[in-house]
């Protein structure tokens, strides 16, 4: 909206607002809060700076849950949902665990028979692979 009337000086403010049906206390509100941010936006630059320093501070490991609680025991009082949120929009993220229990094979194993080849001694082997 700024572009419009910052493009054209000679229009004036009123007379764009007028035209786009757009009050002026709203432009104005509008025009203030880029100049400057509110406290939030504020609040939320400060914490991003912190939980970049945590982030980095443990290796890149710690994902929001670990964040949240190193700012709780800070005594910063923030919600878990704000933290999630500002490391999204970081593009910060923790190292997921690796699965445990994950099995390799071993390549020096031999592999197990397989019902079709007729060498176990309860099957009959009919010739064309299959049990009866």
């Amino acid at each position: 909206m700024t572009a419009l009337v910052d493009d054209h000086p000679r229009l004036g403010v009123e007379c764009v607002l007028r035209e786009l049906h757009i009050a002026s206390s709203a432009y104005y509100r509008w025009h203030r809060a880029e100049k400057e941010p509110c406290e939030r936006r504020r609040r939320d630059v400060e914490l991003t700076e912190r939980i970049k320093e945590i982030h980095a501070e443990s290796g890149g490991n710690y994902g929001s849950p670990r964040v949240h609680a190193v700012l709780r025991r800070e005594g910063t009082r923030v919600g878990r949902k704000r933290v999630e949120r500002l490391m999204r929009e970081a593009d910060i993220a923790g190292v997921s665990p690796r699965r445990k229990g994950f099995t390799r094979r071993d390549p020096k194993a031999t592999l197990a028979r397989t019902w079709s080849t007729g060498t176990s001694p309860h099957r009959r082997r009919t010739g064309c692979g299959s049990p009866t």
